[in-house]
């Protein structure tokens, strides 16, 4: 797997193939797929998954591995609202939200902004929440080898809002806790300092 980047260039013959399917897709639902505002619908479909799937193709835990530090701080650290966008692995429809993730060093940090980047890895691939949530978990404890780790996912999924029930104020929250996580007192510092609004 290759180190996080950009996602700017497509593999053309993955890019072909996807926008052939679109184009099957799109008539076999009846539209004219020579009408003039579909007529490039095909290939803007098949770049817009290539870039929401680019998941597959990145290993978060080198993401991770170039931004580690030593540093003798042993307290929580938390980044809270990491917005997230997904597919439902069921119906690839989209599900959003925000991601609550927070460690515990054990000598050891890691930049800032690669904790996003990480739920990018995994949420732009075909997903459940639960396992979103699990992926990201496990990824930081076995990489940073914190004393703790923690991640709260609250999300609206358009499988539910769209279709089948229809209900358009739900959201869902999935969580995972490790080490020191798992004490309640440290997990219900956790769940105050992402509930509370320190501004």
């Amino acid at each position: 797997m290759a180190p996080y980047k950009s996602f700017e260039e497509y593999n053309i013959e993955v890019r072909d193939d996807l926008k052939s399917n679109f184009s099957n897709i799109i008539s076999g639902l009846g539209e004219d797929v020579q009408r003039e505002g579909i007529l490039k619908t095909p290939e803007r479909a098949a770049k817009a998954m290539m870039f929401l799937m680019q998941g597959y193709k990145i290993d978060a835990k080198k993401i991770l591995e170039e931004a580690m530090f030593e540093e003798d701080y042993n307290e929580m650290v938390i980044v809270k609202d990491i917005e997230l966008y997904s597919l439902c692995e069921h119906h690839m429809l989209p599900f959003f939200g925000k991601a609550h993730i927070a460690y515990i060093p054990n000598g050891k940090i890691v930049g800032l902004s690669k904790i996003p980047r990480v739920v990018d890895v995994f949420a732009r691939r075909m997903q459940v929440q639960e396992r979103l949530t699990h992926d990201i978990l496990e990824c930081l404890n076995d990489t940073l080898k914190p004393q703790g780790v923690a991640v709260v996912i609250e999300a609206s999924h358009m499988c539910m809002m769209m279709r089948g029930v229809q209900k358009q104020n739900s959201t869902t929250t999935t969580s995972g806790f490790r080490g020191q996580f798992e004490k309640q007192e440290t997990r219900n510092e956790f769940l105050k300092l992402i509930s509370s609004d320190l501004s």
